[in-house]
């Protein structure tokens, strides 16, 4: 029998990082249908065990296939390190687009062969990004930091606080200083601070927000996937749940990313998710 359903994704995030995602899938594939799922309550990813970040991450995309998704992005590149293969294993029929810093863009990219990679501990400490390096790599000085605090600052709303920037200024001056000419952006929460990197950076450094590839790459899996349903017509609905306080989130999403819509609560109970 033909499914004529309306595609629907799902798209999850440890916070309001994946947010930067959904606008960009959102941009590109205005007529999609999308639940976003903001896993607040734990965030940040970036501090916690491998093992637990997986355990979260199965939850979530068992929740989101209850919701009848036919794709899930995790636009977290923390959960993509921690969680990305296992996923895959666990749900070998959902196709599943995950996070990875963009070195091989940046490898293609740089002049000076001097690349700054922005991410959190568990990302730098996957096996994705280990492999990214070795095999796009060669022939770089890759300098690292893990902005301790910013996705914090970041969930709070304080996008150009004096807090803010200096976290910036010490992950930054440091590879400035080194000839750096690319800055690659290795957590989803990055891009919303943006302006702020590039005014430290200057107009010589250029920044890789991966935003925009991560939505390429959902079109051409979705029209891969499901060639007789990419053109069914859909109203582009969008529906939000987080783990955290649900009003606090739809103003962070209104400031963010400028859209309006009601945001559902979740909670974690025994390690499960449970709708109140």
């Amino acid at each position: 029998m033909m499914n004529n359903k309306p595609l629907k994704i799902g798209v999850f995030d440890s916070g309001l990082g994946g947010l930067s995602v959904l606008r960009a899938i959102h941009e590109l594939l205005p007529n999609l249908e999308i639940i976003f799922f903001a896993d607040q309550a734990h965030v940040p990813y970036g501090r916690r065990q491998l093992d637990e970040i997986r355990s979260f991450s199965e939850q979530i995309t068992a929740f989101l296939l209850e919701k009848d998704i036919d794709l899930l992005v995790v636009a977290c590149n923390t959960a993509s390190a921690a969680a990305l293969k296992y996923l895959r294993q666990q749900f070998p029929s959902l196709p599943i687009v995950g996070m990875e810093p963009a070195v091989k863009p940046a490898s293609q990219q740089t002049l000076t062969k001097a690349v700054g990679v922005l991410a959190t501990p568990a990302t730098f400490q996957g096996e994705l990004y280990q492999s990214l390096v070795q095999k796009y790599g060669e022939g770089l000085q890759i300098f690292q930091d893990t902005c301790p605090g910013l996705v914090e600052e970041i969930e709070a709303g304080n996008l150009s606080g004096a807090r803010t920037r200096t976290i910036l200024e010490n992950a930054l001056y440091p590879m400035i200083k080194k000839n750096v000419d690319t800055i690659v952006l290795g957590c989803t929460h990055y891009p919303f601070v943006l302006e702020r990197i590039r005014e430290i950076a200057g107009k010589g450094i250029q920044v890789i927000d991966p935003a925009p590839a991560v939505a390429c790459r959902v079109q051409m899996l979705l029209e891969q996937n499901f060639e007789n349903r990419i053109h069914i017509s859909s109203d582009g609905s969008l529906q939000f749940f987080t783990s955290g306080d649900p009003l606090v989130f739809q103003q962070q999403m209104k400031t963010l990313i400028g859209i309006e819509g009601t945001v559902h609560s979740i909670l974690w109970m025994d390690g499960k998710i449970q709708i109140p």
